[in-house]
């Protein structure tokens, strides 16, 4: 589960389009962030995606994107003409196919092959069309579904929805938000030549009525399910309070937001930054930030849980990846930034309620730091001390804070197995002396 969100620049404090998104996928789905340069490649060139086999154009763009390990396609990113792309998990009426394009493998592409937010759009419908979507969509699970998109450069952008090979895309007038749900209606710009006669053909649509696309294709049951429409309020409330004043700290502080009184184990109302537990499979695993001008910043954190993660600057022309960024398997590694990330995230999230005051604090004025040192001119050096410095002071957080109490048994145990599937590390884990803090909870 996802969150994505645009504002023009009618809308932002300086004119500039900016982009953003949560990634949410299983917890120990580490996401790689990747450079792949422009390449040449001769006619007849076969590309391998995900699950199925494409012809490959001549040239493909350069991109930086942000990848689960075990796919080709992508969950965000951006390339060398200023477009960027974030996509979401959406529901419909009708099955998914048991193979096809990935709507991560529809957003790569995008990337690779459009040189502007529209003629990404192009690409993407052209070969939902021709190739269609489906296939699992995490690893080691079964989860299948349709996708939509939001798709900008510093000009335009466009919110694509998909069902099977049908579509509509809404240009994007001033800002938007999209979550687990349709969020097109009753209007759009362009759409595939049959998306109202199939839905009058299943019955899906009363001809009497006005034609809405997320009424007549939308799952409700699985809206429901995905608790869409709690992230999707909050998106949108960000977006509209700050309208005129949008920046990039307003784009940042919503990706990490939590409702009042929530916690990672009792989640009565979704976050916009997922934390995973025993009652929910997922968790932002990564995110991005783009603010889209004449010269385009790309901000990713490399890293899960947003709440607790710098954005860090990484662009095509002055800065290369930070070590580490760019490593990550199905195991724990040292050499792998997210995986050595993930391990404190876990201990910061068992110890949240202590944690949470403390650690906003440590991102706060690093995340200030780190953006007014890009502006200044600092060089990649001057980042990956930084990105030392957040992740040591975590690290001693991590370890100041007494060990979990209090908290649900289930929850405790959840993250137990799920380190040791991966070969996490908890300090305080297979200590069973803690039961009676924390096994009896459950019971309250």
């Amino acid at each position: 589960m996802c969150d994505t969100i645009i504002a023009l620049g009618k809308a932002t404090s300086d004119g500039r389009t900016l982009f953003g998104k949560n990634s949410d996928r299983p917890p120990n789905e580490c996401q790689v962030v990747e450079y792949h340069p422009s390449r040449q490649y001769d006619p007849g060139t076969e590309l391998r995606c995900t699950y199925v086999t494409i012809p490959q154009v001549e040239r493909t763009n350069a991109i930086i994107i942000s990848r689960p390990f075990w796919m080709w396609g992508a969950e965000m990113g951006c390339n060398e003409h200023g477009v960027v792309i974030g996509n979401e998990a959406v529901f419909s009426n009708e099955e998914v196919p048991e193979t096809g394009l990935l709507g991560m493998d529809l957003l790569r592409l995008g990337l690779e092959r459009g040189d502007s937010a529209t003629s990404a759009l192009d690409v993407m419908v052209e070969l939902l069309e021709c190739h269609g979507q489906g296939g699992i969509c995490e690893l080691g699970g079964a989860m299948m579904y349709h996708n939509s998109f939001i798709i900008a450069d510093p000009d335009e952008a466009w919110v694509l929805e998909t069902s099977q090979r049908r579509w509509v895309a809404l240009r994007v007038r001033d800002v938007w938000s999209i979550s687990n749900g349709y969020t097109i209606t009753t209007k759009w710009d362009r759409g595939s030549d049959d998306v109202v006669e199939h839905a009058v053909e299943q019955g899906w649509y009363d001809e009497d009525s006005e034609f809405d696309f997320a009424a007549a294709y939308g799952n409700e049951a699985m809206r429901y399910i995905s608790r869409c429409d709690d992230r999707l309020s909050c998106t949108r409330r960000w977006l509209r309070d700050a309208h005129g004043e949008i920046d990039f700290f307003t784009i940042a502080e919503t990706l990490r937001d939590h409702p009042d009184g929530w916690t990672p184990w009792s989640q009565e109302q979704a976050a916009v930054c997922q934390h995973a537990s025993h009652e929910n499979a997922y968790a932002t695993t990564g995110a991005q930030i783009s603010e889209l001008g004449s010269d385009p910043v790309h901000w990713f954190t490399g890293s899960s849980t947003t709440c607790m993660s710098v954005f860090w600057p990484i662009s095509f022309n002055r800065h290369a990846l930070y070590d580490g960024f760019d490593v990550g398997g199905e195991r724990y590694t040292e050499d792998s930034y997210w995986w050595k990330r993930e391990r404190v995230n876990r201990m910061l999230t068992l110890r949240f309620t202590d944690a949470f005051p403390r650690y906003r604090e440590i991102v706060s004025e690093i995340q200030g730091r780190t953006y007014d040192l890009y502006y200044s001119g600092g060089m990649t050096a001057d980042f990956e001390e930084l990105i030392e410095e957040h992740s040591d002071a975590l690290t001693v957080l991590s370890k100041k804070i007494s060990e979990p109490s209090g908290l649900p048994g289930e929850f405790v145990d959840y993250w137990e197995k799920r380190s040791k599937e991966t070969g996490v590390s908890l300090d305080w884990a297979g200590s069973r002396d803690q039961e009676q803090n924390h096994g009896s909870a459950s019971d309250s």
